[in-house]
């Protein structure tokens, strides 16, 4: 019979085949485009024209401060970011890799805390549920913020149970939660749930110095984020996106805000139930309702088990938070460990409970696990999921489409392996110049051949896609990248021979299928043609090298 190590190691295993196996799949169409992309350089510019940044403002005396964080969130998923890329390249693995390892660890946390709460076997059965679970695993296999703001939610978590019971462990309580500031500022609602318990149940320990050190450590480790937006305030009279946005600051320099159109309070409670469909399975779900229902209904019998009420607290702190900044997909998976916890925990009551139906109740649990594994792999593994809406199939799987960007990345790498761009442009900022020179200097040194090409793009395109397949080559390679309105522009100022005289041998037009080409794209329709196919075998670009 298999030990618990051995049953947590298979869980785990679990965990990483899930998040690690291909973890490529998967168009970069959504926000962990504006982490990866700045990523490469930690460089808090990303093109964004309506929202620009200090080192733009700044520019050509770019200040110190203005590395120590961005303009937008803080600094530590970039770093991640930029680490992982530096070992494994600048590609959608690379920026991905992160997520997927805190996301393993995250199933490990799911346990300890389990384990600590309730009992070893609570904790399985919750890391199983976990570790399958989709929304859990959405956030693994994407570089957003949120895999890192469950690892160090969990993990403060963890620690605080611990410094409950030995009070040293505030120092290290206060190291992660400085790091899980520097992650994103959503975890600061960590701060009053830790606060409000330790009012009503442990005032006693706000006499320790230890408690008072962990404060003053997580001071510290934030401390670069505070400087950046002290100097900020000095520049613009306005704090960062996120803190501006909450003071209700004036700021003339970011004329959209992307991410707060939310809608009013009623709109976000009506939407949240629909998005919890959305973002989980419907099984999961289901059991846990049926989780809340058995413990409220028997919880006077549950004497030894009180300390539900303290994940049910987080879970609570959590809804409202996210109710107040808008139930998005990634947002509601700070929700899916507490959730994981409480399915966990019915589950072990039920096998206790009712020990002449183990065989019964062991079944039910494999047919759940093995459906939520069809479910993972159907809707974040798999090209294109099979099956019915909300039965078999997630719209979550949108947040990673494959539209055939992928593909078309893969053909310019393919194209471009082993150049340099023999002719640049120049870029508007010095800082801009600075890091172009940078990758032309790693080329040279690498003895990349020179290739005198121009790349040209029009028609439709996702925003977000362009900026990760296209521009980060123009910014952090050089590569000469043009749209068509900025390629007629440059012919009608220099003249329609410019860029033969500039000594541009070799031009690519890529222009997507579903676009409609008037006069001026047909001309550049020249060359060799080359077809760009999605995984479904569709038509999605075309591509003319002349």
């Amino acid at each position: 019979m298999l030990n618990n190590k051995k049953i947590l190691f298979a869980i785990l295993f679990l965990a990483a085949i899930l998040r690690l196996s291909f973890l490529s799949r998967g168009d970069v169409v959504n926000d962990e485009v504006f982490y990866g992309f700045r990523g490469i350089g930690m460089m808090d510019f990303d093109e964004a024209p309506l929202q620009t940044t200090p080192p733009e403002w700044t520019d050509p005396d770019v200040p110190f401060w203005t590395k120590l964080s961005f303009h937008d969130h803080p600094p530590l998923v970039f770093l991640a970011q930029h680490f992982s890329m530096a070992v494994f390249g600048v590609n959608n693995f690379g920026m991905r890799f992160p997520s997927a390892i805190l996301g393993i660890f995250s199933v490990w946390l799911i346990y300890l805390l389990g384990k600590r709460l309730f009992s070893e076997k609570v904790g399985l059965f919750s890391a199983l549920i976990y570790a399958v679970t989709i929304n859990a695993g959405y956030i693994s296999r994407l570089g957003l913020q949120e895999s890192y703001v469950v690892f160090f939610m969990l993990l403060a978590f963890y620690i605080f149970l611990k410094a409950l019971e030995g009070n040293k462990y505030f120092i290290w309580l206060g190291v992660v939660l400085g790091l899980a500031f520097l992650t994103k500022y959503t975890t600061f609602i960590l701060v009053p749930v830790f606060l409000i318990y330790l009012l009503i149940y442990r005032r006693d320990l706000f006499k320790d110095k230890n408690l008072w050190f962990g404060i003053v450590m997580a001071i510290l480790i934030f401390s670069p984020v505070i400087f950046y937006n002290y100097k900020l305030y000095q520049l613009k009279g306005h704090f960062d996106f996120q803190i501006s946005y909450l003071l209700k600051q004036n700021t003339p320099e970011w004329q959209v805000e992307p991410g707060k159109e939310i809608g009013g309070l009623q709109e976000r409670i009506s939407a949240l139930p629909l998005r919890l469909l959305s973002s989980n399975s419907w099984l999961f779900l289901a059991l846990f309702l049926a989780a809340l229902c058995v413990y409220f209904k028997q919880r006077k019998k549950m004497d030894r088990y009180v300390r539900p009420v303290l994940p049910l607290a987080f879970w609570g702190f959590f809804v409202f938070i996210i109710l107040v900044i808008g139930p998005s997909y990634r947002f509601l998976s700070m929700l899916s460990p507490f959730m994981a916890l409480g399915v966990g925990f019915i589950f072990n009551y039920m096998f206790e409970t009712y020990p002449k139906r183990q065989k019964l109740l062991s079944i039910g649990l494999i047919v759940f696990v093995v459906f939520e594994i069809f479910y993972f792999y159907n809707n974040l593994i798999a090209y294109y999921p099979v099956g019915p809406k909300f039965w078999l199939s997630s719209p979550i799987r949108a947040e990673s489409y494959n539209f055939g960007y992928n593909e078309l990345d893969k053909y310019l790498e393919k194209e471009l392996v082993g150049k340099m761009p023999e002719l640049t442009f120049t870029t508007k900022y010095k800082f801009l110049e600075d890091v172009k020179k940078e990758g032309l200097d790693k080329a040279l040194a690498n003895k990349f051949g020179s290739y005198p090409a121009l790349i040209v793009y029009g028609g439709d395109w996702n925003g977000l896609a362009r900026l990760w397949v296209l521009e980060r080559r123009h910014i952090y390679e050089g590569w000469p990248i043009l749209s068509v309105n900025d390629y007629f522009s440059y012919l009608m100022e220099n003249g329609f021979d410019y860029f033969d005289r500039s000594g541009f041998g070799t031009r690519y037009f890529i222009w997507p299928i579903n676009s409609t080409a008037g006069e001026v794209e047909k001309s550049l329709m020249q060359g060799e043609e080359e077809i760009i196919y999605n995984k479904r075998g569709e038509e999605v670009f075309k591509i003319y090298k002349l």
